[in-house]
């Protein structure tokens, strides 16, 4: 198969295509189907363009020897972003009803609340965590809180480092939320309020490499959503390991609406609350709730 780049057109065969992907799955535990072949020729057709390589035998031989830091630009041309303020706001109604005040019965008072949102993509999670707590959360200013905000696409963090967000980001945010926490940049376009960017950190992180995930520790609440759908069960199921890890003894962690993690792994126990269901890491002093 062939496609038009910035530079010659490159053949691309369905033996090319099956390299790629058991090359992308090793590195970030996504499973393309063959159904999304015409989107992997597009994106493998747009960075062998880029490259200004001439044959998909010397993009690859330039990939494995992550030249350029090629491998970086690959897996941020494959990852998806689609995402707004506010989403799946159940979970966090949750947080501030039922998760908070469990997991504060456990933390003495100089002890720090740590959230985690990953993958975060451009940051309206995180950033959404943030002005929830703040606007529905009556004890916020009695403790510390570090949120952190990670993914695997440097290039969405860059975006979320920055904050800008169109019209479309803020469609679930009120008009006085936009008016308190955004500060209008041009016509439809705003960004965080710099107190709030400065408050969050981001970094890379990728859920299936043991050894990346091995520097995250001690989260209480993991908000881990529409990730592990594009895994394959062996995948999620390390994924689910790690995540495990990442957590305190207790600790939450919530994923999206369309993921169950008691498919994927025996390590969580369900817990059902009024405003949603939620994973929890067990923990010696849990052993009796449900």
């Amino acid at each position: 198969m062939t496609r038009p780049g910035a530079g010659p057109s490159v053949a691309i065969s369905q033996q090319d295509v099956r390299r790629l992907c058991e090359f992308l799955y090793r590195r970030t535990g996504m499973s393309f189907a063959d159904n999304k072949r015409y989107y992997i020729d597009r994106r493998l057709a747009e960075r062998i363009a880029a490259t200004g390589c001439g044959s998909f035998a010397d993009y690859f031989a330039m990939l494995r020897a992550d030249a350029e830091h090629e491998i970086e630009h690959l897996v941020n041309s494959f990852t998806v972003n689609e995402t707004y303020f506010d989403r799946e706001e159940h979970q966090l109604r949750c947080m501030t009803a039922s998760l908070l005040d469990e997991l504060l019965t456990r933390k003495g008072p100089d002890e720090t609340l740590r959230i985690w949102s990953v993958p975060c993509s451009t940051g309206e999670e995180p950033y959404s965590i943030a002005i929830w707590l703040m606007e529905h959360w009556r004890d916020v200013d009695k403790y510390n809180i570090e949120i952190v905000g990670s993914d695997i696409d440097t290039s969405a963090l860059q975006k979320a480092e920055q904050g800008i967000y169109g019209e479309r980001a803020l469609m679930r945010l009120t008009r006085d939320v936009v008016a308190r926490y955004f500060k209008p940049l041009s016509p439809g376009k705003y960004q965080i309020d710099p107190g709030l960017r400065e408050s969050i950190r981001f970094t890379h992180a990728n859920l299936v490499d043991a050894a990346d995930m091995a520097q995250y520790r001690d989260f209480d609440i993991v908000f881990c959503r529409n990730v592990l759908i594009y895994f394959d069960d062996a995948s999620r199921r390390i994924a689910a390991e790690n995540l495990y890890d990442c957590l305190r003894p207790g600790g939450f962690i919530c994923l999206g609406h369309s993921e169950t993690m008691s498919r994927i792994s025996p390590l969580f126990r369900i817990r059902r609350f009024p405003d949603a269901i939620i994973y929890q890491k067990p923990g010696a002093d849990h052993d009796e709730q449900q």
